[in-house]
């Protein structure tokens, strides 16, 4: 019986020796920071039923970063818009705005680096929309929409932008690149810096401004014949100062023709065409008479004509004045000057071409020979009178040519 209990008591301290060292397991394991049961993978598992439970990684969102802010109001047109994504990459952006006559209008842009940049500056008084699509580090896409409203403006703050050459349009070698604006531009150099001209084969040109309202752009000499010309003025949004901003930005693409040069000599009273450096055409010409002298100088042909009537008055003359004439009809006319000279047929003074000057300034020769001259030139070309004592003067039409290259780059505002 002593056996016995004796064996009942070892046996129960020893199932207490058991119990103790698991508790003390358990406590180390805890104290440890690894739960019981814990594998070589980490993965947690209950002592009860065995089940693993995964901790899910946590993944930062995107952060947006745009120009303007979402929301923003009267955010100024010559803003840049531009998108990136913090915490995730841009894959794809969008910007439209909503035009005055309800029009949707797109706005390119450029993603480059993970920036995206739209292409032009922004429009007055219009609500825009900036669509957004990002990848978050874990490859998840996830997308954002953004609002802005710009700034109104009134069509007196706002600068009006032309341009010619016309887009797809042939000129000839002396004809400049003309920029013109209904409003003065105060900040010249702002506005040139977003005007650019590109030709194939390449020719090194400048700006000159004339006015506040008017630049031009010409290569050092005359245009090569077949140049491919490219205007870019890139004007929306760009101040000008004067707390005015340009309306819009412009485009223009043309050719330059064949070399046409009309040489005027008016001490000979004759005119020499020469086409691609080679005489295709001598005409007899009187000039302008006393009084009413002929300039001298490059000039361009700004214009073609037929069947016009030429007025006393266009040149400043009334009834009574010294020269006065009637109203005259002209069959083929192109005009040079602002001023009012032309190179036109002048059936009148047939008996006088190609030996004295008795016209009121314009360069006259027969109908048959003007039609000819109309035929054979085109706006652009050159037309240099020598024999007479009177200059062409810069701004009565496309002088540009009677200054040196180097007085000409002065004109330019950079």
């Amino acid at each position: 019986m002593k056996l016995t209990i004796r064996h009942t008591v070892v046996s129960s301290l020893a199932l207490v020796a058991v119990l103790a060292v698991s508790a003390c397991n358990a406590s180390a394991n805890a104290d440890g920071g690894s739960p019981a049961g814990t594998g070589a993978g980490g993965n947690q598992t209950s002592s009860a039923g065995g089940q693993t439970n995964s901790q899910t990684p946590t993944v930062d969102p995107v952060t947006w970063k745009t120009t303007p802010d979402d929301k923003a109001t009267n955010v100024a047109v010559d803003t840049r818009v531009t998108a990136s994504a913090d915490k995730g990459t841009l894959e794809k952006a969008s910007l439209s705005y909503v035009s005055k006559k309800g029009n949707t209008v797109k706005v390119d842009g450029t993603l480059e680096g993970g920036t995206w940049t739209a292409g032009d500056l922004l429009e007055p008084g219009v609500k825009y929309t900036l669509a957004l699509e990002a990848k978050t580090t874990d490859g998840t896409t996830t997308e954002s929409t953004r609002t802005f409203r710009t700034d109104n403006l009134t069509l007196d703050q706002q600068v009006y932008v032309a341009v010619s050459p016309r887009d797809g349009g042939t000129v000839g070698i002396g004809m400049p690149v003309i920029v013109r604006f209904d409003l003065p531009v105060v900040d010249k150099a702002n506005f040139e810096k977003n005007m650019h001209v590109t030709t194939t084969p390449a020719q090194a040109g400048s700006w000159y401004w004339l006015s506040s309202k008017e630049a031009h752009w010409r290569p050092a000499t005359y245009w090569k014949p077949g140049t491919k010309v490219k205007v870019d003025a890139q004007l929306n949004g760009v101040p000008a100062g004067g707390g005015r901003w340009g309306e819009m930005s412009r485009t223009s693409e043309f050719t330059i023709g064949r070399s046409v040069i009309a040489k005027v000599d008016l001490k000979s009273h004759q005119m020499k065409v020469v086409i691609n450096g080679k005489v295709a055409k001598t005409i007899p010409v009187t000039g302008g008479q006393p009084g009413f002298i002929t300039r001298s100088g490059v000039k361009v042909i700004m214009d073609k004509v037929t069947n016009i009537t030429m007025r006393a008055e266009t040149i400043g003359l009334k009834k009574g004045d010294v020269g006065y004439y009637s109203d005259t009809p002209v069959k083929w006319a192109l005009r040079v000057t602002n001023s009012g000279e032309f190179l036109h047929s002048a059936p009148w003074s047939v008996k006088d071409q190609g030996v004295r000057n008795v016209s009121h300034g314009c360069t006259g020769m027969s109908d048959a020979n003007a039609e000819w001259v109309y035929k054979n030139m085109i706006i652009g070309d050159v037309v240099e009178t020598t024999g007479t004592n009177r200059p062409m003067t810069m701004g009565n039409g496309y002088a540009d040519w009677n200054l040196s290259a180097a007085k000409w780059a002065a004109g330019s505002a950079l």
